[in-house]
């Protein structure tokens, strides 16, 4: 089913700033882009960039004043569904080079402080197996509460708070695997069911697929979106890498409207 996007962001700017935008679905496999119109009108300067693993795009903006953004898009979704607790987990020395940069600790996530947690809490898993029980401890333990945490909290900050929002859960979930020796990567997607209505953050983890070979898997420990609806934005080590706008300078948020519905 067609996944329709509406997003509306404006901010004010008291002088030329720059500006680096990851907003528009990704041009990847599983998603087909219908249809889409990204307007970011003024700007002194617009130019496109690639994004981690070539996996959707950044636009360096620069623009003083009142800045509107308004992008519209339909996305059918396309990826392949696999039931990931029975998937195997691939061994270490398998592992394709692309894949290593998401076994190492990042800057929100620093996945060596919970190799003896995952030893104790789920050392009898394995794989997908593991994942999934990893994403179920996630659920019964956390409560989803917005403005419980801010740009500093990291994945053990979230782990002793036991709370969070999305990109908290998503780090949680990534160290987890990270630990197990799984590579996990954080995604930036659209999906609809999300509340309150927003950007979404979920993990991706790697593991074997039926060709003998591996493949990324989408995973939301919220609960509140499902790979068949998620249309991605981008792809990171951790939410530093896939931040929807970042200013290098002051930034004044005015509106921020974020409307997905299915067609």
């Amino acid at each position: 089913m067609p996944i329709d996007l509406n997003i509306t962001l404006t901010y004010d700017m008291a002088e030329p700033t720059d500006i680096l935008l990851q907003v528009e679905a990704a041009v990847i496999a599983e998603q087909t882009i219908g249809s889409s119109t990204l307007n970011v009108p003024g700007c002194e300067h617009f130019v496109r960039v690639a994004s981690h693993d070539q996996i959707g795009e950044r636009i360096w903006l620069r623009r003083a004043g009142r800045l509107r953004i308004d992008y519209v898009a339909q996305v059918a979704i396309n990826r392949v569904i696999a039931a990931i607790s029975t998937l195997p987990q691939i061994a270490l020395h398998q592992l394709p080079g692309e894949t290593v940069q998401y076994l190492l600790d990042s800057h929100y996530c620093p996945a060596t402080k919970f190799q003896s947690f995952v030893d104790t809490e789920f050392g009898t898993l394995q794989g997908g197996a593991r994942i999934s029980a990893m994403c179920d401890w996630i659920r019964d333990n956390f409560t989803y509460q917005a403005g419980s945490s801010d740009g500093s909290t990291t994945a053990l900050d979230s782990f002793v708070m036991r709370h969070g929002v999305c990109r908290d859960y998503a780090h949680v979930m990534i160290v987890l695997a990270r630990a197990s020796c799984i590579p996990a990567r954080f995604v930036s997607v659209y999906a609809p069911d999300v509340t309150p209505p927003d950007f979404h953050a979920v993990a991706e983890v790697f593991l074997a697929d039926d060709q003998g070979g591996g493949a990324w898997h989408l995973i939301d420990p919220t609960g509140m979106a499902t790979a068949a609806d998620m249309v991605k934005i981008g792809v990171g080590r951790d939410a530093l890498d896939v931040a929807f706008l970042t200013a290098y300078g002051p930034v004044e948020l005015i509106e921020q409207v974020v409307t997905v519905t299915r067609a």
